[in-house]
């Protein structure tokens, strides 16, 4: 007797669905994954009101032809909204510093609310030249408050979730912040497509959902917060959370092999953080566009990739070093770089989509090693110190790289060579998956001991 296949199909759905349950986890693990699973369902959705690909081309579509603004400047703030997420990474060290000794949970959650106001306010701006620099500061000022949540939850899913199941506890919980996510882009884009004054209404109602989700995840609670709280207060007699840059630099100096790898991230990250403005110029300029054409390429595409990639990424980095995983990942964005390149080329829209699935293979298995990738080279009770550098370094060549791009961009398309942007960019990350290859003799024995 043949079983049909759609028998296969909903029986593998199934399988898939339920190893998000909490009973697919031990015991001592699921009260805080359930509370951490449920508020990860609400929280993205706020979030997208403030993604870089998703607000990059709100912003040029509704600010074009607003008087006051100029195409240039217009350029140079999408090159703004883009780089924000990562700009806003260089105030990390100062999140270390300032969660050292307190309450892990309990600072999370204020800044999640505070990214909420942010997103709220976003509704009252203005369409004139003083509302693009209004929007620009809110856009700026929840990425910054998103970054203290980020440089703090590590420590949580450092101490509650023991090594064998973090990554595979992580790969879900991105996962799901990848599928709302790329439900919220697509949203906003519709909306903003059927009538663009909905965002006034649009806004408020994904930061209530944030505010949803923040009520939830203050039930979330740290195993050994005491224990954690002494030995970072220990650390912070000895000056160890002084809200100091050079301290990070220090670290560097510290530990020679992951400045190696901190310095092959970097020449790595500025060829994919060089494509997003011009990405959402050309999307505009030569593709013409409409607001969920437009996020579809730069935000849902690549997050509704994420959730099937994310599995085999995270069984992949739970055995595995994170310098040998990103000789291996970093293939993803060497060839999304390339894929831009051949769609700028030849007018293709599709391979243009194409390119951001790519970019979504790479996020999927970029979003585990930006969490996790550091405990393969920090002792937990610098955790969160070593994460401040990974991301305060990303901050840096964020802050640089978006600009670089649009002052490289817009010359070169002006010279009809526009397209030849996207393959500089291949080149910058063929460089650093080099780099990464070369790394892999210097991996040293992974302890078993570890937690």
């Amino acid at each position: 007797m043949r079983i049909p296949l759609t028998h296969y199909f909903f029986s593998a759905l199934n399988e898939f669905v339920a190893g998000f349950h909490p009973r697919s986890l031990p015991p001592m693990l699921r009260a805080n994954y359930a509370r951490e699973l449920f508020s990860w369902l609400l929280l993205p959705l706020m979030l997208g009101a403030v993604e870089g690909g998703t607000m990059a081309i709100i912003v040029k579509k509704m600010f074009t032809g607003v008087e006051g603004v100029s195409a240039a400047q217009l350029d140079f703030v999408v090159a703004a909204v883009s780089a924000a997420p990562n700009i806003a990474n260089l105030s990390s060290f100062v999140w270390a510093s300032l969660a050292h000794g307190r309450t892990k949970i309990r600072f999370i959650s204020a800044l999640q609310l505070a990214t909420c106001g942010c997103v709220a306010a976003i509704a009252a701006i203005p369409l004139n030249a003083v509302g693009l620099i209004a929007l620009t500061l809110l856009i700026f000022i929840a990425r910054i408050a998103w970054t203290g949540v980020i440089t703090v939850r590590t420590a949580v899913w450092r101490n509650n979730y023991p090594r064998a199941n973090r990554a595979i506890i992580a790969g879900k919980m991105a996962m799901v912040q990848a599928v709302v996510l790329a439900i919220g882009g697509f949203a906003i884009g519709e909306t903003m497509d059927i009538a663009p004054g909905t965002f006034r209404f649009l806004f408020p109602a994904l930061a209530l959902a944030g505010f949803c989700g923040n009520t939830i995840y203050r039930k979330v609670r740290l195993r050994g917060q005491r224990r954690l709280q002494r030995a970072e207060q220990d650390g912070r007699a000895r000056g160890e959370a002084q809200v100091d840059p050079r301290r990070l630099l220090a670290l560097l100096r510290e530990d020679r092999l992951y400045a190696k790898f901190m310095w092959w991230m970097s020449v790595f990250g500025l060829g994919n953080l060089m494509m997003g403005p011009p990405q959402v110029i050309v999307l505009n300029e030569q593709f013409h566009t409409s607001y969920l054409e437009g996020i579809l390429a730069t935000t849902v595409i690549p997050l509704m990739v994420m959730p099937l990639a994310i599995p085999a990424w995270s069984r992949f980095l739970s055995r595995t070093h994170v310098i040998a995983f990103r000789a291996v990942h970093g293939w993803t964005f060497v060839l999304a770089s390339a894929a831009m390149w051949i769609a700028c080329l030849a007018h293709s829209l599709e391979v243009m989509y194409f390119a951001s699935v790519l970019l979504g293979l790479g996020f999927a298995g970029g979003s585990l090693a930006w969490n996790l990738g550091h405990h393969d080279f920090a002792p937990a009770h610098r955790d969160s110190e070593y994460m401040a550098l990974h991301v305060t370094l990303n901050g840096l060549r964020g802050a640089v790289a978006p600009f670089v791009a649009v002052a490289l961009y817009v010359p070169m398309a002006a010279a009809e060579l526009g397209s030849w942007f996207f393959f500089i960019c291949f080149l910058v990350n063929l460089m650093g998956l080099f780099g990464f290859i070369s790394m892999k003799r210097l991996i040293p024995p992974r302890k078993s001991a570890e937690i």
